[in-house]
């Protein structure tokens, strides 16, 4: 078994999507390890995407997470971080696969309704950004 972290986005949240995207990380096969509802501080934000800091999106990508509430959440499974990158389709949601949660939830490419982690090893990051390890249940 392997972890990934998850995030969905303030415009998913703004949209109502998180009962969706939820219903769909259980279809998926996934055990949700932890799940929080908050909202992030721009300084949080900066912290937590602080490895696109010389990307020329980082400051609007930075505003637009602290704009209004997120989901974080720890899953658990086979291929965690993989199967979940395939359940969430292409950044561009013009470019995602039909039936991906970004074809059917996203506005646009920034605005792309959920976050996964890229590797292991950050998903390991991204939970401990997030969650206290007696937060999550195993």
């Amino acid at each position: 078994m392997s972890q990934t972290f998850i995030m969905i986005k303030p415009d998913a949240v703004r949209n109502k999507h998180v009962g969706e995207i939820i219903n769909r990380i259980e279809k998926e096969g996934f055990k949700i390890l932890g799940l929080k509802y908050l909202h992030l501080s721009l300084e949080d934000a900066k912290q937590f995407y602080k490895v696109h800091s010389a990307r020329p999106f980082y400051d609007e990508l930075c505003k637009d997470m602290s704009a209004s509430p997120i989901v974080a959440a720890a899953l658990e499974r086979e291929n965690a971080v993989l199967h979940w990158r395939d359940v969430i389709g292409a950044t561009d949601p013009k470019e995602a696969k039909p039936n991906t949660i970004r074809a059917l939830y996203a506005e646009s490419k920034g605005a792309n309704a959920v976050h996964g982690s890229d590797s292991d090893e950050n998903a390991l990051l991204e939970i401990s950004f997030f969650f206290k390890g007696y937060e999550l249940v195993k």
